[in-house]
């Protein structure tokens, strides 16, 4: 690799950095100032000082609700994942399994989660339960949209040629369709992350003991609008959390898309 290339590739590292950066500094402070100004209320709209300030100040109380939240999404992400596995594969290997049970996946995806919230409350109670089923209901669908799609996208001739070669179905899936699909689960499970961090806040929302979701009901109530704002940093930062460890996992798990980049 010549000098110029790696000044070229270290100078697109900083851009991708640095742009953003101001990009985000420029809408705090023009937030700032709208809000100081009196455009907007202030019992309206608090200011990214004071949002600040609300985060530092309930910085202890947060932590122990965001652990619980953290705990809730992570049980339902696996499970979710899990599930999402188990009727890809069967969807794969079974047309009529696949024909009964699309239709009834792309359906539970028009509810809202809102809507399905007080329900699994209602007759889960008020603990770890009702948020978990509702993180896996949020995430198990693009885990198994995303492995169908990569199954199906299988080469014909590599499966043809594995037959030949008297491999056993497990072989032929091992070996040729979960290759050809872990991009897709991987792009799928960056979605399903994100979705269960706020599968389980909506799910603390209608009723609970801790985590993010009670907290923010707590301070609405009280108008503390601060520390709503607060709270949605938070929730932020642990849904991009999750999508980097998913990234991170993808490449100690396919070292060949790491080859690929260093060739490129």
């Amino acid at each position: 690799m010549s000098i110029q290339s790696v000044e070229g590739e270290s100078s697109r590292r900083r851009r991708r950095v640095v742009i953003p950066a101001l990009t985000t500094l420029g809408i705090l402070v023009v937030w700032q100032v709208v809000v100081q100004v009196g455009l907007v209320p202030n019992y309206l709209l608090p200011t990214p000082v004071q949002v600040i300030d609300a985060l530092v100040g309930d910085v202890a109380l947060l932590a122990g609700h965001a652990a619980t939240t953290l705990v809730e999404a992570a049980i339902g992400l696996a499970l979710g994942v899990a599930l999402g596995f188990a009727m890809a594969v069967l969807m794969d290997r079974f047309e009529g399994f696949y024909l009964a049970f699309e239709p009834l996946m792309t359906i539970s995806q028009t509810i809202p989660t809102v809507a399905i919230a007080p329900l699994l409350v209602l007759w889960f109670g008020y603990g770890l339960a009702p948020k978990v089923v509702l993180v896996v209901i949020s995430t198990f669908f693009p885990i198994t949209v995303s492995l169908v799609s990569g199954f199906q996208s299988v080469d014909p001739d590599m499966i043809d040629l594995m037959r030949t070669m008297r491999a056993s179905r497990w072989q032929v899936f091992w070996q040729v369709k979960m290759p050809a699909a872990a991009d897709q689960f991987f792009s799928g499970l960056r979605i399903s992350a994100t979705y269960a961090i706020v599968g389980a806040v909506i799910a603390e929302w209608l009723g609970g003991f801790s985590g993010l979701g009670v907290y923010m009901t707590r301070v609405r109530k009280s108008f503390s609008y601060d520390r709503m704002f607060a709270v949605i940093i938070i929730i932020s930062a642990l849904s991009l959390a999750l999508m980097k460890l998913v990234d991170v996992l993808q490449r100690v798990l396919m070292p060949w898309k790491r080859a690929e980049g260093k060739q490129s």
